[in-house]
């Protein structure tokens, strides 16, 4: 379908909202319904962001949405203009993801000042997917995913706060912030492990805990190890539980071949995904002589 004629529409009616703006803001406007004006053109942009969506010209929307959100503001109308703010971010998100992020704090800035946290939280996950995947900066996105945890948490939204906090976890792991990933693992699962819904996913949260004071110190590992199967016995009986263990045994033994055999052993039953795989081959170049790779 050519939606080429949508785009040529959504010029002319930008023209005429920012005509409908110019004459509001004059001295006869102003005294004649100049309110009346903005709120016309604050929907002519709303239509010609869509019919710009429509065309696939997503600066073009995002542009638009964005100028009916400022004049959301100027009629005091808070809660329409976050949302035309995160209509722009949506559609900035696919063709210049800076400016989506820009819009996506300026709702945040208007949620957080409504009191309305949990969407502003949410709002703070989607920009830190875009610093994730668009922009590739993971301390940013980490910053954005700990903000979110903060409101979900001040909300008592504990599952949603946990998610975010893995994400950290996970992220802080791989920049080799050991000891702030322990710290969320060890939190998230102590959380987790008296809910019958979720103390299932507490041996995991354990398990990469115990990976991270594998990485730092093969001591703190087996004392952490114990700890863990002290605090949540149904950690003794886990795979994840034997594999430490007789990962602590090689890496003791300094032998190689015996950590890649364990690993070789779990992946067979439970696949290793790209984090786990990176953690134990950090651990396993620890060993004197080792090839640092699992095969």
């Amino acid at each position: 379908m050519d939606n080429s004629g949508k785009e040529k529409e959504a010029i002319q009616l930008m023209a005429e909202a920012d005509k409908k703006v110019k004459s509001s803001s004059s001295f006869l406007g102003g005294m004649f319904g100049g309110n009346h004006k903005v709120e016309e053109a604050c929907e002519m942009y709303a239509r010609a962001a869509n019919m710009f969506k429509m065309a696939k010209n997503w600066s073009a929307a995002g542009s638009a949405f964005c100028q009916a959100a400022k004049l959301h503001m100027q009629l005091q109308n808070k809660h329409d203009s976050a949302t035309s703010f995160v209509d722009a971010g949506n559609a900035y998100k696919k063709a210049d993801p800076q400016e989506a992020i820009n819009c996506l704090n300026a709702a945040i800035d208007i949620y957080t000042d409504m009191g309305r946290f949990t969407i502003a939280a949410k709002h703070h996950i989607t920009i830190a997917e875009v610093y994730e995947s668009e922009l590739v900066d993971i301390e940013k996105a980490i910053a954005h995913y700990e903000q979110a945890a903060d409101y979900y948490k001040g909300e008592e939204s504990n599952s949603s706060a946990n998610k975010c906090l893995l994400k950290v976890a996970s992220y802080s792991a791989q920049l080799e912030q050991y000891q702030k990933a322990i710290e969320i693992y060890e939190q998230v699962g102590t959380n987790t492990m008296d809910n019958p819904l979720l103390k299932y996913s507490a041996k995991e949260y354990f398990f990469k805990a115990a990976l991270c004071h594998f990485i730092v110190d093969e001591l703190n590992a087996k004392l952490a190890v114990e700890k863990y199967e002290e605090m949540f016995p149904a950690f003794s009986d886990s795979r994840e539980c034997k594999l430490l263990k007789k990962l602590l045994e090689a890496h003791e033994e300094q032998n190689s071949e015996a950590f890649t055999e364990a690993v070789k052993e779990f992946d067979s039953i439970s696949r290793l995904d790209q984090w786990l795989t990176t953690m134990l081959l950090r651990i396993k170049k620890t060993i004197q002589g080792d090839a640092g790779d699992l095969k």
